[in-house]
């Protein structure tokens, strides 16, 4: 029950009660008190005085509650009308957007106090969030030029020095976790920019087909090493307005997905279609899938899902948050439907026009 009905109740239970105390008190005055200084022997004066009791309530007490009833709830309207727009306006604010704040009265009443204090809590959850981001640069910032160093020694130990093949393989290996590094330190620096605003997309005119085409080709290598099959279904004409590197690499981490998480023998089924005048994109692929309720964190920075299937996995938990920060700045949204063992299907809807 809302706050506005609780008290529309109470009010309606003191106004009722209010009637029964002024029947209480007409019946005292028109009945008891005139029984006293009048006696009468057939009880006439006492069934007089109840009619006067009920016409009065009925012609004064009922109209009057009424007009209190309907009053009351007017007013109430009227004063919890703040608390419906703080909770919407409140409702609104996301990471995305913390530098909003809500709308004040400016009278210095209850409402206005608690709207103070809510854009309190949001300035500070902003220069927290704030703080993070510029860590995160700048520790991204700080972490290339050893990591860029680090590679180039070890590519040109490899070239340079004739090296055993178990040493050969050890800096193989090293040269492989510099690159993972590398890589994290790469989509980090490029989800916390975009977090920031900082990452604008250059909008062109793009065909969608031949991205999906090329990415097909793509995902063809990248199956190769677990011998997944991939197919190319339904591949319709779609033009839109988008940034054509951030798409590529959005087919490109979708595709990387398919394949790692996928099982040997398996299949990736790829398909794209203009659907209600937006362009529909699906990949589809065969693996253990993922739980129910892990569903909603795929897109989580650094989630890896079940750590029984994905344990040798090489991948570094960044490519379906950046997947999904790609198609929400192109306006679109990103679904996963995951059923185990079957298939596990990646859909992503892109707005043909931009708004």
């Amino acid at each position: 029950m809302t706050i506005r009905a609780k008290l529309t109740v109470w009010y309606s239970a003191i106004l009722f009660g209010s009637m029964l105390l002024i029947g209480g008190l007409s019946y005292h005055e028109l009945v008891y008190e005139k029984h006293r200084s009048q006696v009468s022997s057939d009880g006439d004066d006492d069934a007089e005085g109840w009619a006067d009791v009920v016409q009065i309530i009925g012609w004064c007490g009922v109209p009057a509650a009424l007009v209190g009833i309907g009053g009351g709830w007017f007013m109430m309207k009227k004063s919890l009308e703040p608390v419906s727009k703080i909770a919407t306006a409140a409702a609104k604010i996301d990471e995305r957007n913390l530098h909003s704040r809500l709308a004040r009265t400016g009278n210095g009443d209850e409402l206005d106090r608690l709207t103070e204090v809510f854009n309190s809590m949001i300035a500070r959850l902003e220069n927290s969030f704030q703080q993070i981001r510029e860590f995160t640069l700048h520790a991204s910032h700080e972490l290339k030029t050893p990591l860029t160093v680090m590679r180039g020694e070890l590519e040109t130990t490899l070239v340079e020095t004739q090296s055993s093949d178990p040493q050969r393989e050890r800096l193989l290996s090293e040269l492989d976790e510099v690159l993972r590094l590398t890589k994290i330190v790469d989509g980090l620096t490029l989800l916390t920019k975009a977090d920031a605003g900082q990452v604008t997309l250059e909008l062109e005119s793009v065909r969608l087909d031949e991205l999906v085409r090329d990415c097909f080709e793509d995902a063809k290598i990248l199956a190769q090493a677990r011998d997944v099959q991939v197919c190319l279904g339904t591949v319709e004409q779609v033009s839109l307005m988008g940034d054509r590197h951030r798409l590529r690499q959005l087919l490109l981490n979708l595709s990387d997905n398919a394949a790692k998480y996928n099982v040997p023998n398996g299949v990736i089924n790829l398909q794209l279609r203009n659907v209600d005048g937006a362009a529909e994109f699906c990949i589809a692929n065969s693996g253990p899938g993922i739980a129910p309720e892990l569903q909603q964190r795929v897109f989580d920075r650094f989630f890896r899902g079940d750590a029984s299937h994905n344990s040798s996995v090489d991948g570094c938990g960044l490519g379906l948050s950046i997947a999904q920060w790609i198609v929400h700045a192109h306006g679109g949204t990103i679904a996963v439907r995951s059923v185990p063992e079957p298939m596990t299907t990646f859909t992503v809807r892109l707005p043909l026009s931009v708004k």
